[in-house]
C-alpha cells in the first residue's frame, strides 16, 4: 500500500469484492491490514473506501439483518472515506 493521505490501498477492492443481498449494497470487501473497508452502492455504482474500520464492524456488516440500515448506523459518516 502507499502510505499517506488520500492514499489508495492495494488493489483489493477490485479482486475480491463480495456480492452481498442488499438493496443499497453491491458489493463490500475489508482488508485486515489496512483496517479498510471497500464499499459499491447499488444504485449508484459508486465505491466508497472507508479507513480505519474495525474487524468487528465488517463482521457485523456481513451478518445484519439490514446490511443498508447497519451501514448507515455503524460506518457512514463515522470514518473517513472517499470515492475511487
Amino acid at each position: 500500500m502507499t502510505k499517506g493521505a488520500g492514499a489508495i490501498p492495494r488493489l483489493f477492492c477490485y479482486h475480491c469484492m463480495a456480492y452481498v443481498q442488499s438493496s443499497a449494497l453491491e458489493q463490500v470487501s475489508y482488508d485486515e491490514e489496512d483496517r479498510t473497508l471497500c464499499a459499491t452502492f447499488r444504485e449508484s455504482g459508486r465505491t466508497y473506501i472507508y479507513r480505519d474500520v474495525p474487524l468487528e464492524l465488517y463482521d457485523g456488516l456481513l451478518f445484519s439483518d439490514s446490511l443498508g440500515a447497519y451501514f448507515n448506523a455503524h460506518i457512514r459518516d463515522h470514518f473517513p472515506f472517499r470515492e475511487i
